[in-house]
């Protein structure tokens, strides 16, 4: 599948010109021209560093997660003039970048200006649909956000137990900004759709009602380092249950209310992103931010229609040879077989832990460099189990003191199915994303922004390519796990149709659900979150099978140019070796691989 570009020509150039500009650029020659190239090329990389600087002062979170403990006691501001200020601040970056010449730049210099230049444009873009005017969603939001956070913050000095303390104090205000857009966003008549909005109520009420010892804000309550005093212990033990009492439990206690009795109400009725102002342009820009092409609506929903097609001949294929006539029947027995459900939680986390070791042991057969992080497999909280996807992954620091995880969900553990385990696990964990956000956040040479950024269709196509990874190296011998495996492929065919469907041929929410069920087994529990969230996340499911198909297409392409010199273990280096790419750069990359090569 060929897709569009929209990175000048003058970069493609200066990626196949890799060998004369990093030649230049060595050059011991001291003139005025090398001189001001250097004063150049430090220049870039002093507002890359103020950039990057900037967006963890702002995004304190996500500097934790980091693990920079700087603004460890702080939560962002979610204020309007915050807000303001952001996008001021962006167009004040975008105007510094643009004013740098980077004539004669090597190729990574080049590269990391023009991405920063991407990277801004598009969300001074976005701007204008103030998204931040429906900041919660039944799947994302400070509601789930902040809770989920806990769990991947150090718990290592007396310190970080005060910074966090200073966090839960700051939560009402946070909320109350929250509340403030949201009011905002009624006005403007940017709604979520209503069926939606009491889930996010009971969300609420939930995370509330828990008993202190349950609470996801008690937690490191229960992990005390061995070297703290008594007097610490018993010091902060108070401080931050007296916290979760009298600020956190009614911050939530009150946000529900609002969001039940004032906010519901006005919730939209269609679920189509076309519905809300400037619909169409808004679809067209998350198509473009989700899947770094200029691929039409239109185009995607008939691609998605032919991977449809081609997926459930293969399917077919398996059931027949399982003898069943059809897919139907043979959904209907996978439905009712009690050997393809799992028996309890443990057992899933034990089949994630068993196939991601099995697939540590194969990796030096398809790669050259190996990610140094380690991952593990967890729970997803209890508190989240019903909106959760059946999986996710959450990126470690870049230092390993703390790893990915693997983050699944157990609950409704009798509804799900045993099938699909093998190829999540490879999925979320390694090849797939474990292995490319870790190598991303050890390469060196690359600024911080290349290091810890993501391109949807590049990471969620690599990591749907690495499944199909695990059937090359001989996985899925069950057949019914093989099922499995098309099944998940499968989903994300369903995706380019659905999403598609939604906000762009105006489907309502059964059209979805008919079909998932016209076109896969898939279990119940999933096809109602699954729909729900492409309804709220509209674009972003689209980035999976765009990318799988360009990174094919791209190995295709090396494969048949080089012939008998193709090293499979070269090409996924090299397709991981500068961290995320929006796809068409991907492919200048490749392509000049290939040419050096």
């Amino acid at each position: 599948m060929m897709l569009k570009k929209s990175v000048s020509t003058a970069l493609l150039l200066l990626m196949l010109g890799l060998m004369h500009a990093e030649a230049q650029a060595k050059n011991p020659a001291v003139n005025s021209a090398s001189s001001s190239l250097e004063t150049r090329r430090q220049a870039l990389d002093a507002l890359l560093g103020e950039q990057w600087e900037y967006k963890l002062r702002t995004n304190p979170e996500f500097a934790s997660m980091l693990g920079d403990k700087r603004y460890n006691d702080q939560l962002s501001d979610y204020s309007q003039a915050a807000v303001d200020a952001e996008y001021r601040a962006e167009a004040d970056f975008l105007k510094r970048f643009q004013a740098i010449n980077s004539k004669g730049f090597p190729v990574q210099d080049s590269l990391n200006k023009e991405l920063m230049l991407r990277q801004l444009t598009s969300q001074l873009e976005g701007a204008r649909f103030k998204d931040w005017q429906m900041p919660v969603l039944q799947n994302s939001g400070i509601h789930l956000d902040v809770p989920e956070m806990v769990a991947m913050l150090s718990f290592a000095t007396v310190k970080d137990y005060e910074d966090y303390l200073a966090r839960l104090n700051a939560l009402p205000r946070a909320f109350d900004q929250t509340i403030l857009q949201m009011q905002n966003g009624i006005k403007n008549k940017l709604m979520p759709p209503q069926f939606l909005l009491e889930k996010i109520a009971r969300q609420c009420d939930d995370i509330a009602a828990l008993p202190l010892d349950a609470s996801p804000f008690t937690q490191p309550l229960n992990k005390f380092p061995a070297d703290f005093s008594d007097a610490d212990k018993l010091r902060l033990r108070t401080a931050i249950l007296a916290a979760v009492t009298q600020q956190v439990v009614p911050a939530y206690q009150k946000f529900s209310g609002f969001v039940r009795t004032d906010y519901a109400p006005h919730g939209r009725q269609d679920v189509g992103l076309w519905s809300l102002p400037d619909g169409t342009e808004r679809y067209k820009y998350q198509v473009k931010h989700s899947t770094t092409t200029e691929l039409a609506p239109e185009e995607i929903h008939q691609l998605g229609l032919r991977e449809v097609k081609r997926i459930e001949d293969k399917m077919l294929g398996v059931a027949q040879k399982l003898g069943y006539a059809d897919l139907k029947s043979f959904n209907a027995m996978v439905l009712k077989n009690p050997d393809l459900h799992p028996k309890s939680r443990q057992e899933i986390l034990d089949l994630y832990t068993k196939y991601t070791d099995q697939m540590y042991t194969q990796l030096p057969q398809l790669f050259g460099r190996m990610p140094k992080a380690k991952v593990s497999v967890m729970a997803v909280e209890e508190f989240r189990e019903k909106e959760a996807a059946g999986a996710s992954y959450n990126h470690g620091t870049p230092d390993g003191s703390r790893p990915g995880h693997v983050m699944v969900n157990t609950g409704d553990f009798a509804e799900r199915q045993t099938m699909s385990i093998e190829t999540t696990a490879l999925h979320e964990g390694v090849p797939g994303h474990h292995m490319q956000i870790s190598i991303a956040q050890e390469l060196q040479g690359l600024p911080a922004f290349r290091q810890q950024g993501g391109y949807n269709a590049y990471v969620e196509g690599w990591a749907l390519y690495a499944e199909r990874l695990g059937e090359e190296l001989g996985f899925y011998q069950d057949p019914y796990s093989y099922y499995g495996h098309l099944q998940d492929e499968m989903l994300r065919a369903i995706r380019l149709v659905v999403d598609t469907g939604l906000h762009y041929k105006k489907w309502n929410r059964q059209q979805v659900v008919d079909f998932f069920h016209d076109h896969s087994g898939i279990e119940e529990v999933d096809v109602q979150s699954e729909t729900d969230r492409y309804i709220v996340w509209p674009g972003q499911a689209l980035g999976y099978k765009i990318g799988q198909l360009k990174i094919v297409e791209l190995r295709q392409y090396a494969s048949k140019k080089l012939g008998k010199k193709f090293d499979l273990r070269a090409f996924h280096d090299e397709v991981l070796g500068a961290g995320a790419l929006p796809l068409d750069v991907l492919e200048q990359r490749i392509h000049a691989w290939v040419k050096v090569q």
